[in-house]
């Protein structure tokens, strides 16, 4: 059974959200029953999420209906949804009671714990039979590029992290990343695989309710991205007292060594631990973690490959690499390496392409201990609030909505978009701001005369200023 539920007790707490509404086992397996005659096996299902119990309940009874749920924010633009939606012309649809509906000529067939499920006109259409979910890989920018799971990967994931981790049914894990982001289902997937409650929330970081939340219930483990930690810092949350928290959790990208630095330094300080991580879509979320005990010493490591995982570093010929501190793309093999993409409807019934390895396009070194550092990225892409933002679909949403020449470039968390036209500053950024659901002051505008081109029209991005 899916994520050990099925050795769960019917009282059990499986979430609790913000709202203080619960979901019991006993509560998911009475919907699971009523879905049955409902929700049609070998369906796709978009899963618009928000971080609720109604939301957790339609991910987990989808997947044990064998269905295949999509999994989008509730916030998604609606023009990109819409392109969404016809792409992939899901069965179904589960959104938040009151959401705006996108679709037409669809009629509501079940209602529970503020979530509605949406029979729409589309007909169910052939899908290969191991695919179990599927999630976006391009941020919020409606690329409409798929990731696709096989089944075993997302339990392969949860039973190697709970292991690696050492999660039992005691903790209390706090999820504030979207679930519809692959590290945020992966704090779901880990934690009910161990047996725990995973307790949910919305609030932001930077408000009252999302500490007092984790204070109410004395949550044990926080996950966090490192525009997360950032804002965490800036509150002095070193110096709240939180004697219950055992654990402090990073991945969706690199923090700064100053950053890295002064979580491993609280952690040792006051007994509980800081655990390095990194993964991707593509591997089900996690594929590497520092041990705890390594944080002081390793600054800035990703660590060793969890548990029936691989690493290896390649040459740009494709040769394995095994001599220390030299650079090479890392390469992870395991039974959470996914299938493949998708970026079109027929693409749903394609086999395993990755058969169990993933080049993650990200550039590493191996210290002599066999602890991996990520030092940059071959592709085109930005991790903003640990989600991957491909800057070339920033620069066609952009020339597409105002006709004009922009280049792309950036860092993590702060993404530069360079124009030549100074009128469409303002419009521009609160543009890029809204199409990726993301704060304005991530990203900056600059005016230059000119966007460098080589002879053949292509960019020369390292000549932007």
């Amino acid at each position: 059974m899916f994520l050990n539920l099925d050795r769960r007790k019917e009282d059990e707490l499986v979430g609790v959200d913000s709202s203080d509404a619960v979901l019991t086992v006993g509560e998911l397996n009475e919907e699971k029953m009523k879905l049955s005659s409902l929700l049609s096996a070998r369906s796709i299902v978009f899963i618009l999420c928000n971080n609720t119990v109604g939301a957790l309940a339609a991910y987990l009874n989808t997947v044990r209906l064998d269905a295949v749920p999509v999994m989008l924010s509730s916030k998604t633009d609606k023009q990109l949804l819409n392109n969404l939606y016809e792409v992939y012309q899901p069965a179904y649809v589960w959104c938040p009671d009151g959401n705006d509906r996108f679709f037409s000529d669809a009629s509501m067939v079940y209602q529970a714990k503020g979530y509605q499920l949406y029979r729409t006109s589309n007909a169910l259409y052939d899908i290969h039979p191991s695919l179990e979910l599927l999630m976006t890989t391009s941020g919020s920018t409606g690329s409409p590029k798929l990731v696709r799971y096989k089944k075993g990967n997302l339990e392969a994931n949860a039973k190697n992290v709970a292991l690696a981790f050492g999660w039992t049914a005691e903790e209390r894990p706090l999820c504030d990343l979207a679930m519809n982001y692959t590290m945020g289902l992966n704090v779901v997937n880990t934690h009910i695989y161990a047996g725990a409650t995973v307790y949910l929330t919305n609030e932001n970081i930077m408000s009252a309710p999302y500490w007092d939340y984790i204070k109410k219930y004395q949550l044990t483990n926080l996950t966090q991205v490192p525009f997360g930690y950032e804002l965490m810092l800036k509150l002095r949350f070193t110096r709240m007292d939180l004697p219950y928290l055992t654990t402090l959790s990073q991945g969706g990208g690199k923090l700064t060594d100053k950053t890295f630095e002064t979580l491993a330094d609280y952690a040792g300080k006051t007994g509980k631990r800081f655990i390095a991580t990194f993964g991707t879509t593509e591997t089900a979320a996690r594929m590497t973690l520092l041990d705890p005990a390594l944080a002081k010493e390793k600054i800035g490591s990703i660590g060793r490959a969890i548990p029936e995982g691989m690493l290896m570093l390649l040459d740009d010929n494709g040769n394995e690499i095994t001599a220390a501190d030299t650079e090479g793309e890392l390469v992870y093999s395991g039974p959470n390496v996914t299938m493949g993409y998708a970026v079109c409807r027929t693409d749903l019934e394609k086999g395993d392409e990755f058969c169990g390895t993933y080049h993650t396009g990200d550039i590493a070194v191996r210290d002599a201990d066999g602890c991996y550092y990520i030092v940059g990225r071959k592709s085109r892409f930005l991790k903003m609030l640990g989600y991957r933002v491909s800057l070339d679909q920033i620069e066609r949403l952009v020339k597409d909505q105002f006709r004009i020449e922009v280049a792309c470039t950036g860092s993590d968390d702060h993404m530069l978009v360079f124009i030549t036209e100074d009128t469409r500053k303002d419009d521009i950024l609160s543009f890029v701001s809204e199409k990726t659901g993301f704060y304005r002051s991530l990203f900056e505008v600059k005016v230059i005369s000119e966007i460098p081109k080589n002879d053949t029209g292509k960019i020369m991005y390292k000549n932007l200023i």
